[in-house]
């Protein structure tokens, strides 16, 4: 690859060969791709990028992929970017976009880390791939490796919702329910991927699955004209996302397409909040228990730790934990507010913002990006438990009137 001149562990500092198939470091740390910046500025400019197809392989400059590497076949990435005004002004910030990365092919961000995974898959000559998740990474694995023509092999926790696994099932993978946490999950799908080789897709151990998720902030950048926010929310559970999201900024302002880097705004469950604990308290992160309904970020583990915490640290970024019920809330009011359905993990990021802007630490001339990393329908029992049921009548309009009238409903 030229425009990539080696992996570099964050912990240790030992070089890599940028191989296809990477894991961690010798000593335990997780490895970082380096670029070769001077390439990149003289082979990637704004003007080739406004003429190329609206998925997240035009920013192949950018990426750990070689030239001769075919697109993967789903439509990844270029997710819409929504002025949300209405939002913005409920929340009493001067401006609000909600990036809306449920519309990928799966119905979440994870698809971007995918996808780089079936390319590198392709590159090392596997056959098969594997992962553990709980949820989201599976059904996106799953999905993109099918369209690609790789069998997968997916380890997920008991509890992983429904219109998840139905994907998984759908995808044709083949699917262990493990009976356990996210912890006992990967344990499992690490011991099975030793045993038979399969190509790696865990988060934190596989290098460029960031390098995929770091797309999302490339495309904000661009949507945006290359004019950044004060601030990006992000829901956070192993690290791996906010890792991913930080590097792309910073790949960007290393090339000079962007003069500033926005604070990182780092949303965990009030119930699982390794990460967020180990900034608020400086302190090195610890497991926790996974009590969240948010079960995309419910990991008391997280295996990106490490990049996480860097990323928070060196964008002066802020840390907040919510509630399931304020997770929920935020779920409606983004609904109601944009048309946006987020799952309950999606919405974390903006519900952590919602937050902020009550206490007063998001000022009302503060600008705000938030990313929705998972569509609602992947969990909809939530949604309806929170929301209530329909008005369930008879075909009677007189049953209706006298319905509307006891909600006070207004009609006109």
């Amino acid at each position: 690859m030229k425009n990539v001149i080696h992996a570099k562990c964050v912990k240790c500092g030992k070089v890599y060969e940028a191989v296809p198939n990477l894991t961690n470091c010798e000593c335990g740390g997780i490895l970082d791709i380096v670029y070769d910046y001077d390439y990149i500025k003289k082979n990637l400019t704004k003007e080739k990028l406004a003429a190329r197809p609206n998925t997240m392989w035009r920013y192949r400059e950018l990426l750990p992929v070689e030239e001769t590497t075919p697109d993967t076949p789903l439509r990844v990435g270029w997710s819409p970017l929504y002025e949300a005004d209405r939002l913005g002004e409920k929340l009493g910030v001067k401006k609000l976009w909600i990036k809306d990365d449920g519309q990928n092919p799966t119905a979440s961000l994870k698809d971007r880390a995918s996808a780089m995974a079936v390319a590198k898959a392709k590159e090392a000559g596997a056959k098969i791939i594997a992962c553990s998740s709980t949820g989201n990474a599976a059904s996106s694995l799953a999905g993109n490796a099918a369209a690609a023509g790789l069998r997968t092999f997916i380890f997920v926790p008991e509890r992983a919702p429904k219109g998840k696994v139905a994907q998984l099932m759908t995808f044709g993978a083949n699917v262990i329910s493990v009976q356990g946490n996210y912890e006992e999950t990967f344990e499992l799908s690490k011991k099975a991927i030793e045993k038979w080789g399969w190509y790696n897709r865990n988060a934190a151990i596989n290098p460029y699955l960031s390098e995929g998720k770091k797309t999302v902030s490339l495309e904000i950048a661009e949507q945006l004209g290359w004019k950044m926010p004060d601030y990006l929310a992000i829901s956070v559970g192993d690290g791996c996302t906010i890792a991913g999201v930080w590097k792309g900024l910073k790949d960007l302002h290393a090339i000079g397409f962007i003069d500033k880097l926005p604070r990182l705004i780092s949303a965990q469950a009030e119930g699982c909040h390794p990460i967020n604990r180990a900034i608020a308290e400086n302190k090195p992160w610890e497991p926790m228990e996974e009590n969240t309904l948010a079960d995309s970020i419910a990991v008391g583990v997280p295996r990106n730790a490490d990049k996480a915490l860097m990323a928070i640290r060196e964008s002066n970024g802020i840390v907040v934990n919510v509630t399931d019920e304020e997770i929920m809330a935020a779920q409606k009011l983004l609904g109601t507010t944009c048309g946006v359905f987020g799952e309950p993990a999606g919405v974390t990021g903006t519900a952590g913002l919602k937050k902020l802007c009550e206490q007063g630490v998001i000022g009302k001339n503060d600008t705000v990006v938030s990313v929705v990393t998972g569509n609602g329908l992947k969990d909809v029992a939530n949604a309806i438990k929170f929301c209530g049921e329909p008005m369930k009548l008879p075909n009677d309009l007189d049953a209706l009137v006298a319905e509307i009238d006891r909600r006070g409903l207004k009609t006109e």
